[in-house]
């Protein structure tokens, strides 16, 4: 699998990386966990992205690759103790506390990238939780630190000067990140880390997802109607996926799956190489056509 080199790390990072979401959020066995990510780490992929809020996704990864610790790059998330959502804690001691029980649960002594979740602007102009993060580094309980989150708070994110990676969402219904904070990320030589690549494949089945976290990806593909999406299924996957990682600045993309095979599926979309220059620009065209200014980055 290609690698890239994450921005001024020194992480040489396969182009897929596993989102760890997934197999918390849908209570994955401990079993199917072991056989996804050992089958992944066999074929090459090497980095692991997951959150303490997550679930149990930190323990299931600890449980199933601690012994091959050395054969990948392990990111984690921190801010919100307990679960995603209104109850965030961005003290330098809540952080710190998270951090530790992340290593615990990860069954390591370092993690090479620990990143702000989706961090308000106002929490980081306050300085508290990038203080923390750069006191987790000096405790040597991470390697890098990096920010999570899109839009205007990202923007300030990589204008900060603070972080060494950014992970953001940059997909064919989610474009907002190529303009407003790629460039100068790559002028910053931070490293790019790509959510929801696949804008969570929003169009499969051609009706509303029942999921109301893809409604928005939703709705807005059915405004952009991109004619690569009424065929088969995993060519527009493909042509999705290949989009995200053409973009300028993008080391790796993050897929999160609970099912085995599905990985190695998303590997075989990425053998057509990068997306050619006209059909990256086709998709932007559109973007910029129909993209009203409140298709903000989502998270």
């Amino acid at each position: 699998m290609e690698k890239r080199k994450l921005g001024k790390t020194d992480m040489n990072v396969s182009v897929l990386g596993f989102g760890g979401s997934e197999i918390g959020y849908e209570r994955a066995s401990r079993e199917t966990v072991a056989q996804l990510l050992n089958s992944a780490l066999d074929a090459g992929l090497n980095v692991i992205d997951t959150a303490e809020c997550y679930y149990n996704s930190e323990e299931l990864i600890g449980s199933a690759v601690s012994d091959r610790r050395k054969e990948f790059y392990l990111f984690t998330k921190c801010g919100h103790p307990q679960g995603f959502g209104e109850h965030a804690d961005w003290s330098k001691d809540s952080i710190l506390e998270s951090l530790q029980r992340s290593l615990r649960r990860l069954k390591t002594d370092k993690i090479d990238i620990v990143q702000l979740h989706s961090c308000s602007e106002t929490e980081l102009r306050d300085g508290e939780a990038i203080d923390a993060l750069q006191t987790a580094r000096d405790k040597g309980y991470t390697r890098y630190i990096g920010y999570s989150g899109d839009s205007r708070a990202a923007q300030f994110a990589v204008e900060c000067g603070a972080f060494d990676t950014l992970q953001t969402s940059i997909n064919i219904a989610d474009q907002e990140a190529i303009d407003l904070t790629l460039p100068l990320a790559r002028e910053k030589q931070m490293g790019v880390i790509a959510k929801r690549p696949i804008a969570n494949a929003a169009w499969k089945t051609g009706h509303r997802p029942i999921d109301s976290y893809h409604h928005e990806y939703f709705e807005r593909l059915r405004k952009l109607n991109y004619d690569f999406l009424g065929g088969d299924l995993n060519r527009s996957i493909s042509i999705a996926l290949r989009f995200t990682l053409s973009a300028p600045g993008v080391h790796t993309a993050i897929v999160g799956t609970r099912k085995p095979e599905r990985w190695r599926e998303n590997a075989r979309l990425l053998e057509g190489g990068p997306l050619s220059k006209t059909d990256f620009r086709a998709i932007r065209e559109r973007w910029e056509e129909c993209a009203p200014r409140t298709w903000i980055g989502q998270i």
